[in-house]
């Protein structure tokens, strides 16, 4: 994807980039589709959204991984499965796709609730960097993770805390009450528990590659990629064609069966717009299974960049569309993230010169 060199700080960044510029778009355009149609906006419920920037984003990356062949993992080995010797790997990838399927809907669902995307991003990045380190305590006792956190990431976690907590004190921006809010905890909660178990499989799978076998995250990511698609394509057929599981008369219900029934006239764009989240996923991957850095830091840099691509998305959209301006909070949080990096700055100074005297990167 890049020329610099696998595992170091050049690289890093360069997927930062990446990761930041796609987040950009996503944020703007899940307000921007699921804007009211009298202010010039496309009109789209949230579900019929979600519905067509999922297969969007989907494609995009299936095809990817497809025509590239990046299925074809390097792995410690073959596991006989019902007569079949595949990769070992696959035992625990799949599940991992299984929970990438619940990851990609509940994170679009949490943009379109009426906060802001800063906000979002900040309830949904600031859990996921505690739950990176709780990983790296687990798999460090297990014997799995041989490098130690250093206390620099540990200081970026703390921030990372308060900074979720700024929001959460006064998480009820133009009455809506994120707390109270059934439907809004529900998809938080989902999403944090697949996104755990995602986790701690992408960090099982970096700690455990056998002397000279490649850290495909290439493969992993193909691997991931298609095992989620095909659950969601699997969900999203029960979920159209059932009328005894579920209560068809439910709005959710029926904006998901309309969308393929009486599509959105702007379903085409609305998909396209989804390219950007597909792209995303590619960076997203990468940089939680960066090389020769812990689940903590991966995550930080992960959760920290996506938390600031929230900022100016919601400037932009202010800017050009009229959208609502950052509250003071939202500023206040960005204050604490920018400390945090100050953090990781100095974390990654110490990780590259450990990295390179154990000859684990190769800078040259």
């Amino acid at each position: 994807m890049f020329k610099s060199k696998e595992g170091s700080t050049k690289q890093l960044i360069e997927f930062c980039f990446g990761y930041f510029f796609f987040y950009v778009i996503t944020g703007i355009t899940v307000k921007y589709f699921t804007g009211l149609p009298q202010n010039g906006f496309p009109g789209l419920s949230e579900m019929e959204y979600l519905v067509y920037n999922t297969i969007g984003g989907n494609f995009l990356a299936l095809v990817t991984v497809l025509s590239l062949r990046w299925y074809r993992i390097q792995s410690n080995g073959k596991s006989k499965i019902l007569g079949l010797n595949i990769p070992s790997e696959l035992i625990y990838i799949i599940p991992s796709g299984i929970c990438t399927a619940v990851i990609i809907p509940t994170t679009t669902l949490m943009y379109t609730l009426p906060i802001t995307v800063m906000i979002a991003m900040v309830i949904m990045r600031g859990s996921i960097i505690v739950i990176s380190r709780i990983i790296d305590e687990i798999q460090i006792r297990q014997g799995i993770l041989k490098k130690k956190v250093y206390w620099e990431e540990n200081v970026a976690v703390l921030f990372a805390i308060i900074a979720v907590l700024a929001n959460l004190i006064n998480i009820k921006p133009d009455g809506f009450d994120f707390l109270g809010s059934p439907a809004a905890v529900t998809i938080l909660i989902c999403y944090l528990i697949a996104y755990s178990i995602r986790i701690y499989i992408m960090n099982y799978y970096k700690n455990t590659r056998g002397k000279g076998v490649k850290q495909d995250n290439k493969g992993f990511f193909a691997i991931e990629q298609i095992a989620a698609s095909s659950v969601m394509i699997i969900a999203g057929v029960i979920l159209f064609n059932s009328t005894n599981l579920f209560d068809t008369s439910a709005k959710q219900i029926i904006d998901f069966r309309n969308s393929f029934i009486a599509p959105n006239p702007s379903w085409g764009w609305a998909g396209i717009s989804g390219f950007a989240f597909g792209i995303l996923a590619f960076f997203s991957v990468f940089i939680f299974m960066f090389k020769g850095r812990t689940a903590t830091f991966a995550g930080l840099v992960n959760r920290l960049t996506s938390l600031m691509a929230g900022t100016a998305a919601t400037l932009l959209f202010a800017l050009l569309w009229g959208g609502k301006f950052p509250k003071l909070e939202d500023w206040i949080t960005l204050g604490f993230i920018l400390i945090a990096v100050a953090f990781l700055t100095r974390s990654e100074k110490k990780r590259m010169a450990e990295l390179i005297a154990s000859h684990e990167v190769d800078v040259k």
